[in-house]
Formats: structure tokens, C-alpha cells, sequence
């Protein structure tokens, strides 16, 4: 049986209402008679009403205080630093057993399908549009964007190919203020409605992202020009409007790269939107008491007239002599009687009535380490940076920086992993692709099904690695976790320096040999002996070995 609520309450006798008490969260978290929370109103819409409408505005925070806020910079530098570093270098890692290969034939296709990734990754102008970075510059100046900004956008472009580029291939970064609704507010002032219509399609325009009836992104509209941008004419104002997938490829036209943190979010917000209020406040604060600081390093004295009070002295710091033989220019000494000097071992004789007093300011104040370190652990938390991390300051015990590192690093893996997802491998797919149509790779049914092309495109994207405190101590543990079957050396040779066991076996070969020859040492049993266990004292461990 159906009914309304509003039935039940006619149905209700209005005294037994007054007789019911809240309960649950009513009187916790939603209470609304408790002191604390009476003030507290809370409310919250769409997330493209909360996000969208106020995305301009939160961009040109997030930049700011990224260019004026150390603290602020040091949080999107560390990112880019430990997720991409010099560059995420691409690992070919095809699934050869499906592909009916052997061990020895699928190296040979995963070195030389790396040696011609390399031929347009390395250099600039063979996979920049606009010929400014190379593909790690590329992945550098993608993070930076994105943390920023809230999202970056890598349009995909086709050149002619070239006497030393035989790819036509090339990565245009679009920055989160080009994509926008095409004649919405967002180009005038921020902090306002960016919805659209495309006529058209019908589709609905969510600042610069079009969808269809079922929610699916099927296309992003890019202006030529930045909102507000000096010197433009309105009229040459222009969007051009890319399609999210090819037609007849089934292939991006563009990659967006953001952290979205609600469901039917379309635009992301910037990395340091939790804590643009704090890290303002910081800045004020620091930039308050360096003030001070500089304030109070000018020796400042005044002079008190006895007998006139009232009286203001006039020109008391005097214009000092013209310059004269007697008086050059380079010297600071005056006969000037309304002015007073200051020098070591100078005595000086005030007029009647006159007195000194000397400034003696309490700033900088005794509190402002604690303080501003107690604001940037909080800040740190709010980004998945702890403040050893982003502050750089490893004071504690080698326990408490190593969990530091560690758990900065859990947040560093996570975003390199967003990253390769939303760029890397997608590039690599679309840059195999052509480099597979125009021959010079050989990949058997890779157009025919999408399970072996899957198959061929499978790869790994090795970067920086994990900071060791104690070397010897976590390479001890590793041999052990080894041992035991726990890791295996292709892991440990990645997370020690991001190389690939396999080829370090193959070099250490002939090197060893060679230091044989030269009677070097060779081997772990040769280092002990050579230099001493690490476990010396308690019989050595020979399970290490």
C-alpha cells in the first residue's frame, strides 16, 4: 500500500508530532539547535553548478598563488618532479604468448618498436606541435598544467612528415582556459553560468565539454584565443569544436588529463583548491613578518623636544652638504646642525631639552617557525604531501622520514598512474598506429582485432624511483624478499632504478668478465670479503647471498 507523507501527517494527531524527538544524525553531524553548528549552513549542487561556475575563478587562484606562494609551488613542483622527472621512458611488454611468439622474437620486436618510439619521442620538433618540448618536456609541462590549472587538454595534429621524421604525428597542449562554452560569460568574468547548447546536435556544453543524451563525451570546443586576452579583436573570436574520438579509427583526437572527484564531473579543479585559503594566509603571514623583519633592521631612533612638545622637529635627518673639496661626494659626514649621524664610537651632543629614544620592536615574532610549520603540515595533509616532503626538511628520526617518504610516494605512484593512463599510453597507442599503417612496424593482425592490437600495445612506463634512506638496510631486505619468492629481480631492479633486470644481466656479463681480468671484485661474496659484511659481528648471513 502506497502513501504520502503528507497524508500520514493529517492522519497524525498534531500532539503525538510535538512528542516526536530528532534522532540519529539530527543530533549530531545535521543538528541544527547545536551551538556549534547553528552558524554552520551548508549547501551544494550539481557538480557543474559547483565546479563549472566557479571554475574561473578557482583557476586564477590556483595560478596565482603558484607563482607567488613558495609554498604553494614547492607542492605542484614536488608532483612533477617525483611522477614524471626527467621522463616517463616507455617499456614495450607485449603479451607474446597470445601472440603466438617466442621469448627471443618478442625482444627483438619490443627493442626495435622502442628504438623507433625514441625517433619521434626524443626531439621536439618531431612530436610538438609547436616545436617546444620534446615528449618528456611534454609530460612535464602536462602535470604542471593539470595541477594548476584542474585539467590539460593534448590535442592531436597531423604534419606532413618530414626527411628525418617519417611520422606525421605531433602533440598540440591546450590549457584549461582555451576549452570553454563557445559565447558564454566565461570569456567576460568568472564565477558564472558556462552551460551551452549545441544547435546542431542538441547536445548540452558543459564549459567547453560536450555531451550526448546519455552523458558520454563526444566532443570539447576550443577557442582561439584566452578569456580576456590583451589585444584581441572581439570579432576574430573563434571555437572550433575537435571530436573526442575519430569516426572511422575509433582513435582520440584529444586527451584530457584531470582528477575528477565526483561523478558526472566534466572539468577539474585545481590541485590546490582545498587549501587556497591557507596557503593566502601563509603568504600574508610570511610576507608580513619578513616586512618586519626588514622594518626592524633600520636602526630607528626619534627625538623628543622637553620644551615645546607640541613642537614636530623639522628636517632632523637633514639633506646632508653640497658637495664640496671639503665635503666630497662619496662622504657621509655633514656639518649640518638639523642632522644626526650614527657611527662607531660616536658621541654626539644633543641640544637643551632634547632627549633620544630608540625603537624596539617585538617582531619577528618568537612563534612564527611553530606557527608556520603547524600550517603547512595541514596543508601538506589536505595534498597527500607530508611536511618533511614539501617543506624538504628531514629533521626527524630515520622512522618518521622514511614513513614520510613512503607515504608521499603512495600519492606520487597514484597520480604517475592517472598520467599514463590519460597521456602516455594513449599517445603510444595512437603513435603505433601509424607507425604500423606505414610499415615500419610489423604487428600481424593489429588493424583485425582489437584484442590483438590490446596485445601489441601493452606496455610499461618506468620513471624516478622511490629515495632510499638507508641503502644497504633496504637492499638487504630486498635480497630476502627475493629469496623467498616475495619480489622477483624484475620488481626490486625497478624500484631501486627503474631499469629492467634482463638487459642488467646481459651487461653485467661482459663487464664482469672484464673485471675479472683486472682482478676488480666481482659478486657479493667477493665484497665481503673484500670490505666487510654488513652483517658482521653475528657470523655473517649467507641467506643474503
Amino acid at each position: 500500500m502506497s502513501f504520502s507523507l503528507n497524508n500520514l501527517a493529517r492522519q497524525m494527531n498534531m500532539a503525538d508530532m510535538r512528542e516526536i524527538k530528532a534522532s540519529g544524525y539530527s543530533e549530531a553531524g545535521a543538528s541544527t539547535t547545536r551551538r556549534a553548528l547553528k552558524g554552520f549552513t551548508a549547501s551544494s549542487s550539481s557538480p557543474n553548478e559547483d565546479i563549472n561556475w566557479n571554475q574561473y575563478r578557482l583557476r586564477q587562484r590556483g595560478r596565482m598563488l603558484y607563482m607567488s606562494s613558495p609554498v604553494a609551488a614547492s607542492a605542484i613542483k614536488t608532483n612533477r618532479t617525483k611522477i614524471v622527472g626527467v621522463g616517463l621512458n616507455l617499456k614495450s611488454s607485449i603479451d607474446y604468448q597470445f601472440l603466438q611468439m617466442t621469448p627471443e622474437a618478442a625482444k627483438d620486436w619490443q627493442k626495435n618498436t622502442e628504438r623507433e618510439f625514441a625517433l619521434w619521442a626524443n626531439k621536439r620538433e618531431n612530436c610538438d606541435a609547436i616545436g617546444m618540448n620534446n615528449f618528456a618536456g611534454i609530460q612535464q609541462l602536462a602535470v604542471m598544467s593539470w595541477l594548476t590549472n584542474g585539467d590539460v587538454f593534448a590535442l592531436f595534429q597531423r604534419y606532413d612528415p618530414t626527411p628525418l621524421n617519417p611520422y606525421s604525428l605531433r602533440i598540440h597542449m591546450i590549457e584549461a582556459d582555451r576549452v570553454s562554452t563557445p559565447n558564454v560569460s566565461n570569456h567576460v568574468v568568472g564565477g558564472m553560468s558556462t552551460d551551452g547548447i549545441n544547435k546542431k546536435t542538441g547536445n548540452r556544453i558543459f564549459d567547453g565539454v560536450e555531451v550526448d543524451k546519455n552523458g558520454m563525451v563526444v566532443a570539447y570546443h576550443i577557442c582561439n584565443v584566452y578569456p580576456r586576452q590583451a589585444l584581441r579583436e572581439i570579432d576574430n573570436v573563434k571555437w572550433q569544436r575537435v571530436m573526442a574520438y575519430g569516426k572511422r579509427t575509433g582513435l582520440p583526437n584529444i586527451l584530457q588529463i584531470l582528477d575528477a572527484e565526483r561523478p558526472d564531473q566534466y572539468r577539474g579543479v585545481t590541485y590546490l583548491a582545498p587549501v587556497i585559503e591557507s596557503l593566502l594566509n601563509i603568504s600574508r603571514y610570511t610576507q608580513s613578518e619578513l616586512m618586519a623583519a626588514l622594518i626592524q633592521s633600520f636602526f630607528t631612533a626619534w627625538i623628543y623636544t622637553e620644551t615645546n612638545p607640541a613642537q614636530i622637529p623639522i628636517n632632523e635627518v637633514g639633506y646632508g652638504d653640497d658637495d664640496s673639496p671639503d665635503n666630497p661626494p662619496d662622504s657621509n659626514a655633514s656639518d649640518n646642525p638639523n642632522e644626526y649621524e650614527m657611527g662607531p664610537g660616536t658621541v654626539i651632543h644633543l641640544k637643551d631639552g632634547e632627549k633620544i629614544a630608540f625603537g624596539e620592536p617585538k617582531i619577528p615574532s618568537a612563534g612564527f617557525d611553530t606557527f608556520f610549520k603547524t600550517i603547512c603540515r595541514e596543508i601538506g595533509a589536505a595534498l597527500e604531501i607530508p611536511y618533511d616532503t614539501l617543506l624538504k626538511e628531514f629533521n626527524a628520526s630515520y622512522s618518521a622520514s622514511r614513513a614520510a617518504l613512503m607515504e608521499a610516494w603512495e600519492g606520487f605512484k597514484m597520480r604517475r598512474e592517472w598520467l599514463v593512463n590519460m597521456l602516455c599510453q594513449p599517445v603510444y597507442e595512437v603513435w603505433l598506429s601509424e607507425a604500423v599503417a606505414l610499415g615500419r612496424i610489423n604487428a600481424p593482425g593489429f588493424f583485425a582485432d582489437p584484442r590483438i592490437r590490446a596485445a601489441w600495445c601493452s606496455a610499461q612506463w618506468l620513471g624516478p624511483v622511490q629515495g632510499q634512506l638507508d641503502p644497504v638496510k633496504e637492499v638487504e631486505a630486498d635480497i630476502l624478499s627475493v629469496a623467498h619468492g616475495y619480489k622477483t629481480h624484475q620488481q626490486v631492479t625497478r624500484e631501486h632504478g627503474g631499469g629492467d633486470w634482463n638487459e642488467n644481466v646481459e651487461q653485467l656479463g661482459p663487464e664482469n668478465e672484464a673485471l675479472k681480468k683486472a682482478g676488480g671484485i666481482v659478486g657479493v661474496s667477493d665484497v665481503k670479503n673484500g670490505f666487510g659484511s654488513p652483517t658482521e659481528g653475528d657470523g655473517g648471513n649467507e641467506q643474503s647471498e
